[in-house]
């Protein structure tokens, strides 16, 4: 493992649940740009070589996108900027903006994604559309994720169902055979684990080998996190956060990831061979905030090089 490069006072380790200590080694992290330069220094809050997504939000301009990638890539992360299909015009937008992160900020690895807006602003509907072109191959990009939904995704089966994502996952699946890249899924955030734990070992026995970063929600507020999960299609695990907020006594507390974390902690020590690789963090609540609650947990983000 790479050596640590901050100073952090950590949780007494009798305090930390071992299962959980391991379960979270090599968490990823996502930012945007806005958020990312509220930041003062990344190397004060995360382990070297995390590996940070940037989220490239409807509007961002892609110089906006590109500077905040050679900022964490100068301060020793692993850094995995967001391609979504429906904002990308073309695939001379899409040449320009791989040109752009190699460039200038040294980037080799990508988050490939439908993206969250309904009407497609050009050629691309689906991360597919995106690996079909080869850009990323020619380019010789190291690692690819792309998009996995535990819960289903109605922007993709809008009856609820999961045949339309099945699909797609086992195309996906088809391609990482052809692919020199590393690749894996990572998945929008969920509350509850018994769930996540049904859907891997389902994919699994349908012959998706696709190692799993499963998205989890960092802590936050509860209104900031119902709000989020609504808007980003949470599905039947939203119920959680809904039973919380009935109760008055939980209801001013701020979430934290602990029991959902602790559960698939749990079965991944018991199941050694469970698919779900590593835990990717969406810091809802901010980006300290999260980094802290992943410290004082026993997360350690050193990825070993030969997982880079």
């Amino acid at each position: 493992m790479a050596l640590l490069n901050f100073k952090r006072k950590t949780a007494d380790a009798q305090t930390v649940n071992p299962q959980v200590e391991s379960f979270l080694q090599d968490y990823s992290i996502e930012v945007m740009p806005r958020t990312a330069e509220k930041v003062d220094d990344f190397r004060a809050l995360l382990p070297q070589d995390t590996r940070v997504y940037v989220a490239h939000i409807e509007g961002t301009p892609i110089e906006d996108m590109v500077s905040t990638a050679a900022r964490l890539n100068a301060d020793g992360f692993k850094v995995m900027p967001h391609f979504p299909a429906r904002i990308i015009k073309d695939k001379a937008t899409l040449a320009d903006w791989i040109a752009r992160y190699q460039g200038e900020a040294n980037v080799d690895q990508a988050l490939l994604l439908a993206g969250g807006v309904a009407d497609p602003h050009g050629e691309f509907d689906s991360s597919m559309q995106l690996l079909e072109t080869d850009l990323f191959g020619k380019a010789g990009f190291s690692r690819l994720h792309v998009a996995g939904h535990p819960e289903g995704n109605r922007d993709i089966d809008p009856d609820g169902g999961m045949k339309n994502v099945d699909e797609a996952l086992a195309w996906k699946q088809k391609f990482s055979a052809t692919s020199d890249a590393k690749m894996a899924l990572a998945t929008q955030f969920a509350f509850e684990a018994d769930p996540i734990i049904e859907w891997a070992n389902s994919i699994k026995a349908a012959g998706i080998d696709l190692p799993v970063h499963i998205g989890i929600a960092g802590p936050a507020k509860l209104q900031t996190l119902i709000k989020f999960a609504i808007a980003c299609g949470v599905g039947p695990s939203l119920k959680v956060l809904q039973k919380r907020a009935m109760d008055v006594t939980k209801l001013l507390l701020p979430y934290e990831p602990t029991d959902v974390i602790t559960k698939l902690a749990a079965h991944k020590a018991d199941n050694p061979d469970f698919n779900i690789e590593s835990v990717h963090f969406f810091p809802l609540g901010g980006i300290k905030t999260n980094a802290n609650w992943a410290i004082s947990n026993g997360g350690r983000s050193a990825v070993p090089a030969d997982q880079a």
